[in-house]
């Protein structure tokens, strides 16, 4: 027998038993399927304020303390998207739990006294583990409350709730690009909508902002954004999509209002790409780690007000490049005197990130927080953040 059969049985095991395994039992059946290997298991899930990593509860056994993604060991692990192996006794090994690119959290292994965490055998086995838990904490979600519950800090306002619900998952990535947002604040959204969808080698994005706030904001963006998969998935080009939410948003209310927006279309082979502006922030061009200019063409009026002309800029990328899409509750963000967080901050924050190595996801995280710690008081506007990397390196350090 080699090494790693155990652990293949093991992953098989796990398999098959999830078929049919309620949401709220996926720690039962991960460590029932790794009881032979004499490893139990403690799933942790990040929590929709990317604070901390939080415990799944399991019967019969005590719920350890979330852990804080800033200063823990396991936080490193999770914010690199590497396996690291903690303080014993017992051994144990960090894994990060994805489900493709799309960082949920962390697996907590306690290993054999008689194991080397150093060992490939146990460390391979448990990235397999690790990455079909991913997968089961996605399609698990759709069947209960207990996943979703368990990475709430607070209840959800309503307005957070539906959108939530619509949104695609915050990292994505392919061979040679990779796509991440965030989304705050988390439980109490307003009218901040992102979206993206892949087409051979086309990625579609969209980065959406309703006027207004709470639920009636959430429901234009949502209008809007259905409108605009609706026209994108009937093949329309960006301006069929840019008139589809127009008349979609007319039809449905007569008060004027509005969503902002940066609809683009770029493709992954040649770096060439397409967008408009309406009425939305300009999204920052980065090169070599450096904020080289602002895409500040394209422009029209917001979506949902008439509008005769839709212009379409274009511009080639570069390989490395990365395009970073923001909301106007991220810039205009302000501290106790009243100053903005401002254009210039955003910028040198991405630069720093970037050139530092760091997962688009983390650098994103990273940012988000700076801008909610840089807010004086209640959060008064929702500040979104989309990053299009186009870079190999940058696709494959999402990945652990």
């Amino acid at each position: 027998m080699t090494a790693t059969e155990p652990w293949l049985r093991a992953f098989a095991d796990l398999a098959h038993r999830s078929h049919r395994a309620p949401p709220d039992d996926l720690p039962v059946a991960v460590n029932a399927a790794l009881r032979p290997l004499r490893v139990s298991v403690t799933i942790y899930l990040v929590d929709a304020e990317q604070d901390d990593l939080r415990p799944l509860p399991e019967p019969g056994r005590a719920a350890p303390e979330p852990l804080p993604i800033d200063t823990s060991l396991a936080g490193r692990a999770f914010t690199q998207v590497e396996v690291h192996a903690g303080h014993g006794p017992p051994p144990r090994l960090w894994l990060p739990i994805v489900n493709g690119t799309d960082r949920l959290g962390l697996l907590e292994a306690f290993l054999p006294e008689d194991v080397d965490p150093a060992d490939e055998a146990p460390r391979d086995g448990l990235r397999l583990i690790a990455g079909l838990v991913g997968h089961l904490v996605t399609s698990k979600s759709a069947y209960g409350d207990g996943l979703h519950r368990a990475r709430r800090s607070r209840p959800m306002a309503l307005s957070a709730e539906l959108l939530w619900q619509l949104l695609p998952p915050l990292t994505f990535a392919t061979s040679n690009t990779a796509i991440s947002a965030i989304l705050e604040p988390c439980y109490e959204v307003g009218g901040d909508a992102f979206d993206y969808a892949l087409n051979g080698a086309t990625v579609s994005l969209a980065l959406l902002d309703g006027v207004g706030h709470g639920l009636p904001a959430v429901l234009t963006t949502s209008v809007a954004l259905s409108a605009l998969r609706a026209a994108r998935r009937a093949a329309a080009d960006l301006v069929g999509q840019a008139r589809a939410v127009d008349a979609a948003i007319a039809g449905q209310w007569t008060d004027a209002r509005f969503v902002t927006a940066v609809l683009a279309e770029f493709d992954t082979d040649t770096g060439a790409l397409r967008y408009v502006n309406a009425g939305h922030p300009a999204p920052v061009l980065l090169r070599q780690g450096r904020a080289v200019q602002t895409l500040a063409e394209g422009r029209r009026l917001p979506l949902g007000l008439r509008n005769d002309r839709t212009d379409v800029a274009h511009v080639r990328l570069e390989p490395g490049d990365r395009l970073l899409l923001h909301t106007d509750g991220v810039t205009e963000a302000r501290d106790t005197a009243g100053d903005l967080f401002g254009l210039p901050r955003l910028a040198d924050l991405a630069e720093r990130h970037i050139r530092s190595g760091l997962p688009g996801p983390e650098t994103l995280r990273r940012i988000s927080h700076a801008v909610s710690g840089y807010q004086a008081g209640p959060t008064r506007d929702d500040a979104t953040l989309l990053l299009v990397e186009w870079s190999e390196r940058a696709a494959a350090i999402t990945e652990p």
